[in-house]
């Protein structure tokens, strides 16, 4: 099987002077590798036993599809584990606790400085040993080994949220919002239709904050919740308690149904990183058009700075905001152009 993806990377290019530098791993056993990205190199690595663990759906597919075994969540123990620092910091601590707990052996952090690494590394620093330090591209790539208490305190702890909006509702670091509901989300929840038909689906339907105002209304008969993050639709099983609801782990902006639905409710993504990408909100406008039946109709937030008209007037013969405030625009659109 071919592995290679891309031109060589930050993270191989560490990972490659790492080895150079006498890094030695274990001549057996199984190497977790969480949270990679798609299109990453890991060629240094002995590919046969890398086990990639990603819950983000894209690149589970991608890199399944480039010949690695991948799975949402770990299975058994490991010889050793990479954790691929994410740009969150509490998701950062849990998978590298994850990790720790997850291996018999030695524990590698990789990160780039616009992501943390180094905050990261002074904090684990006063929490163990770490060792075989390499700075390049931008980033860093060392070993840790942890003292006695084995970062108990950064495992990833449901939170239990205390909102009208969502009352006892639970999240986990590194979904998005986790602190609460977020203000885009909240004023869309108001203006949502009073009747907004049998079938709906919710695109990035996060822990499942929409879905449930949706649930709700009169009418409904099923809400397809459709979300990329495994952990965020973890979440909203767990918020979620009607036999309506249904959920999907899919990449919303390449997801199908086998029948159109009567409203799409959706709070795009807008941030690859932190890289800003209204192309994302340009693909989720599209792929709800394509799930709506022809007299269907779009709800959507959106912050009031991003381009979205031109989207929106492609996709539907009608679109307009419906409501707004300092921050956020919602935009109400029907008649998809390419309806189901």
């Amino acid at each position: 099987m071919s592995l290679s993806l891309t031109d060589p990377a930050p993270r191989e290019a560490r990972l490659s002077r790492a080895v150079d530098d006498g890094l030695v791993l274990p001549e057996a056993g199984r190497i977790a590798v969480l949270r990679p990205r798609a299109l990453e190199r890991f060629d240094p690595l002995p590919a046969a036993r890398l086990h990639m663990i990603t819950g983000f759906r894209p690149d589970h597919d991608a890199l399944a599809q480039a010949g690695f075994a991948v799975s949402p969540a770990p299975s058994g123990r490991y010889a050793a584990a990479l954790v691929c620092l994410p740009r969150a910091k509490p998701a950062a601590r849990a998978l590298i606790a994850q990790a720790v707990h997850l291996s018999d052996g030695p524990v590698l952090v990789d990160g780039q400085k616009v992501d943390g690494i180094e905050s990261v590394l002074r904090e684990l620093r006063a929490r163990g040993e770490v060792s075989a330090v390499v700075s390049r591209a931008h980033g860093k790539l060392f070993r840790f080994t942890p003292g006695a208490d084995r970062l108990s305190d950064w495992a990833a702890v449901p939170q239990r949220l205390d909102d009208p909006l969502a009352p006892g509702f639970v999240t986990l670091p590194g979904v998005f919002s986790a602190d609460g509901v977020d203000p885009g989300s909240r004023l869309l929840a108001g203006a949502l239709p009073e009747t907004p038909g049998a079938r709906v689906a919710d695109l990035g339907a996060g822990w499942g904050v929409l879905a449930a105002q949706v649930l709700r209304r009169p009418g409904v008969q099923e809400v397809h919740l459709i979300e990329a993050e495994h952990d965020a639709l973890d979440c909203a099983r767990a918020n979620v308690h009607d036999a309506r609801a249904r959920f999907h782990w899919a990449d919303a902006t390449a997801f199908t149904l086998p029948h159109a639905v009567d409203t799409v409710v959706m709070n795009p993504p807008f941030h690859a990183g932190r890289a800003a990408r209204s192309d994302l909100g340009r693909a989720f406008i599209a792929a709800a058009a394509g799930l709506l039946t022809a007299k269907g109709t779009l709800w959507m937030v959106a912050n009031r700075h991003l381009p979205y008209d031109a989207a929106l007037a492609e996709a539907f013969h009608s679109a307009a905001p419906v409501t707004e405030d300092r921050s956020y625009r919602v935009w109400r659109a029907s008649q998809p152009r390419r309806a189901r």
